[in-house]
């Protein structure tokens, strides 16, 4: 009787870039990011003309603003250092249930690294040029928009794989709502608050690198005594989704804000009139919308990348 072969285990394939390549992709949008925020302050605070648009968004927001600000305060008062410490809280229990320190600690250098950071960079590294365009001190980053920002990017890094979507495109949206809240109420101008976006973005990604680099969880090695299956990771569908939508959001945003902000730069007086103002102010919020949408969109991406590079993600 002739036995029948049992053909050894299918070697274990991972869907994704590989750990190199997710830790090249947390350094370069974290390098392209703090670009960024150097360009926002050189741009629209180290310029006269900069600050003359920047300052025609922050005018034009007095307009309608008694309507707008009634939403826009109850936004604002959410933020607080008590906001930031219940985050940390919520992060580390999340953590603690997944049993995932790592990511613990990433959420942790985000909300503190990035609210650090802001705070450093707006009172103790950059000036404001006065050149008559509002008070002579620096605003840039904007501190309200880096709290909210920084806490829905720590979310986004301790949660399941399942619920990472969900939490990518509600937080854009909270963060964006915060920032776009500071203008209405005249606390920020756009560039204050696109900076305190990528100054998160930065921290998120560099956060990145702490799943990245760290081993892999013992009980997901394979060896030749215990077959495995080769499966697509939780979460992969709606993460796509969550970021084709956000990338969406970000080109209509940012098509219809540029078209605004050029014709504001292009103004010889962006103070000119009552439609200069409405046009920078359109122009500046929705430039914070594409900014916001696309940093988000990036972030969930990189995050997929550290998980897909064959790094377990814990319970799902």
């Amino acid at each position: 009787m002739t036995s029948v072969q049992t053909p050894p285990p299918a070697p274990v394939r991972t869907f994704g870039a590989s750990r190199s390549t997710a830790v090249a992709w947390t350094v370069l949008v974290t390098l392209v990011a703090a670009l960024g925020v150097i360009g926002c302050w050189r741009l629209f605070v180290a310029t006269e003309h900069g600050q003359a648009v920047d300052q025609a968004s922050l005018e034009g927001a007095h307009i309608g603003q008694g309507r707008l600000w009634q939403v826009a305060e109850p936004v604002l008062d959410v933020v607080s250092v008590g906001f930031i410490v219940g985050a940390v809280l919520f992060c580390g229990a999340i953590a603690l249930i997944r049993r995932r320190w790592s990511l613990a600690i990433a959420a942790t250098l985000v909300l503190g690294g990035a609210n650090l950071s802001t705070q450093f960079l707006k009172k103790m590294v950059w000036d404001r040029p006065d050149w008559g365009h509002g008070p002579d001190f620096n605003t840039l980053p904007s501190g309200h928009t880096t709290a909210a920002a920084s806490v829905a990017v720590a979310v986004l890094l301790v949660v399941p794989p399942r619920a990472r979507a969900w939490v990518a495109v509600l937080g854009a949206g909270y963060a964006g709502a915060t920032g776009i809240s500071t203008l209405v109420g005249q606390w920020h101008r756009p560039s204050d608050v696109i900076a305190a976006v990528l100054v998160v973005l930065a921290w998120g990604a560099l956060a990145c690198l702490v799943p990245a680099v760290g081993s892999r969880d013992q009980r997901g090695t394979p060896t030749a005594a215990v077959p495995t299956v080769t499966r697509r990771p939780v979460g992969r569908t709606a993460d796509r989704v969550a970021i084709v939508l956000l990338l969406l959001v970000a080109l209509a945003a940012g098509v219809a804000g540029g078209l605004g902000l050029i014709s504001t730069w292009n103004s010889a007086d962006p103070l000119a009139d009552r439609t200069s103002l409405l046009t920078a102010y359109g122009g500046g919020a929705l430039g914070i919308v594409a900014v916001t949408a696309l940093a988000f969109a990036v972030l969930t991406a990189v995050r997929r990348s550290a998980v897909a590079s064959g790094l377990r993600d814990g319970p799902s």
